[in-house]
């Protein structure tokens, strides 16, 4: 409940205007707009400035001792995260304030990243395009997690202006403001919210989306709501062959003030069954299916990265191959350890069908980015192999995206409903704690 008793009112109508992710740039512009037209309750500043140099900008709003910090755009390849933190900006500005409530909107995590991600938010919002302008940095080069203590690997700067946000906020709640291309709905917490998971399942069914009731993402996690996840203590649960370990993170972080961080997540194309929880008739090897398929790809993907070093322009305005390749490199490198780890966990369990169908999404998601990223570093390129190094990647393109559209069933959900319900999740979760 709220301070006044009262619990927040749903959102129940949706945007009208046109139904895009806003670029860093014009949601930068939108907030602006919103700082100049609500002066008394809202206001935007600097906090730090990116690897690059862009600025991460703050929107506050109201000025209450009780604070919220919402993490927009924390990944470059989830733009609902930017889109979020202005629509959550414009709802709250549309309704009174809430006494000794403030809430502070982080735009931009990752600028550098977006840049590199944003050709595909001024064309059609098609799959082949999305992939064709695709970038996520490889884990190292994420801001939301931290460096392992005597790793020698400082924080970044992103990463430092958030914690300091955090040390100087002392939230009460931060929201991360996530999307996964294909799946559901589901929230990551760093401990229980009372309440949340059936309002958090009515809204995504309110978007048309289904809950993810056996994550990839939450590998080992406790769900004790289906969708909802507690992210693991230090040195217990989660995947041993991913590095992105939630005690490593701008998550935990908060913690020290008593925070709860929650990781909100909306598919941007939908596959219902991620919400079936019954038994798989051939779990185990549909499982080693897509094991072996992942591990395959990832080979014959890791074959062509000599060519493509071998290419490497030196020109000016290539700055982003290093990027691009160090994210190609990393993914390669991490693919077989996670088919690996599937046959070890699960290759003689009984498995629900939203499981093997997450690690049927992942054999056919991690090969279509690489490809994707590596024809994005041979493109103009000419030389020995070149040619054929871009056939083979045409080639896992045009599969993965046929077996997405086809054998999972993927469907587009609009921008308006995917903000509908991240807006809906964020205001949930306050209300839960209040």
């Amino acid at each position: 409940m709220t301070d006044t008793g009262r619990r927040i009112r749903p959102l129940r109508t949706l945007d009208t205007r046109p139904a895009r992710y806003p670029t860093p740039a014009q949601a930068e512009s939108a907030a602006r707009r919103l700082a100049l037209r609500h002066p008394d309750r809202c206001r935007l500043r600097e906090v730090g400035r990116s690897r690059a140099g862009r600025p991460l900008l703050l929107l506050s709003v109201d000025r209450g001792p009780r604070a919220v910090l919402v993490v927009g755009g924390p990944h470059p390849n989830e733009p609902i995260g930017t889109a979020g933190t202005v629509r959550l900006a414009e709802v709250l500005l549309d309704r009174p304030a809430r006494p000794g409530l403030s809430w502070h909107l982080l735009l931009c995590l990752d600028p550098d990243g977006a840049a590199l991600n944003a050709g595909w938010l001024d064309g059609p919002l098609t799959m082949r395009r999305h992939y064709e302008h695709f970038f996520r940095p490889s884990f190292e080069e994420q801001p939301e997690l931290l460096p392992a203590p005597g790793s020698g690997r400082p924080p970044m700067p992103e990463s430092l202006a958030l914690t300091g946000l955090i040390d100087e906020l002392r939230p009460f709640l931060q929201c991360s403001l996530h999307g996964v291309d294909f799946g559901g709905a589901f929230a990551q917490l760093t401990r229980p919210v009372p309440g949340l998971a059936g309002r958090f399942a009515r809204s995504a069914q309110r978007a048309g989306v289904p809950l993810d009731v056996d994550s990839y993402d939450a590998i080992g996690w406790a769900s004790p709501d289906p969708g909802t996840y507690l992210m693991p203590s230090p040195g217990t649960g989660g995947s041993r062959a991913l590095p992105d370990e939630p005690e490593l993170s701008t998550w935990s972080y908060a913690a020290r003030y008593g925070a709860v961080s929650a990781v909100l997540e909306v598919p941007m194309w939908a596959v219902d069954a991620v919400g079936d929880a019954h038994r798989h008739p051939a779990g185990p090897q549909a499982l080693a299916a897509a094991a072996r398929d992942l591990t395959a790809r990832a080979a014959d993907l890791t074959a062509l990265l000599p060519t493509v070093r071998a290419h490497r322009p030196g020109a000016p305005g290539h700055e982003a191959y290093g990027p691009l390749l160090r994210t190609a490199e990393s993914s390669l490198a991490v693919a077989p350890r996670v088919a690996e780890e599937w046959l070890e966990r699960w290759g003689a369990e009984p498995l629900t069908a939203s499981r093997v169908t997450t690690a049927g999404l992942v054999a056919a998601r991690v090969p279509l980015r690489v490809a994707s990223i590596l024809l994005r570093l041979l493109a103009d390129t000419r030389g020995p192999g070149v040619e054929a190094a871009r056939d083979r990647a045409r080639t896992v393109v045009a599969d993965s995206l046929d077996r997405l559209r086809h054998r999972f069933g993927t469907r587009w959900v609009p921008v308006q409903e995917q903000l509908a319900h991240q807006t809906r999740a964020v205001l949930t979760t306050a209300d839960c704690l209040l």
